[in-house]
């Protein structure tokens, strides 16, 4: 079994510091938001509709997408337990 893929980038640092994605589909342009989502891993969403041509015919498709940042998942119990921890003296 490989090695699970680390996460090099905080939950902080990604909800603070990640961008909109623009992604196009078919020539229509959807933009992406940062998100965390309800399973503790975080990334970008997007839902929507988009024109698609076939054969000259447009057709309405629907757009749901999830961009999930590998390994943030794994990040939700450290963030958790770095959140309990009581400040360190020093």
């Amino acid at each position: 079994m490989p090695p699970k893929t680390l996460c090099p980038i905080t939950r902080a640092d990604f909800l603070a510091k990640a961008e909109p994605l623009k992604i196009d589909i078919a020539g229509h342009v959807v933009i992406a938001d940062p998100r965390e989502f309800s399973t503790g891993s975080f990334g970008w969403y997007v839902n929507s509709k988009a024109p698609v041509t076939i054969d000259g015919k447009t057709v309405s498709v629907q757009i749901g997408m999830n961009l999930i940042v590998v390994g943030s998942k794994e990040l939700a119990g450290k963030d958790k337990d770095a959140a309990k921890e009581p400040p360190k003296e020093g």
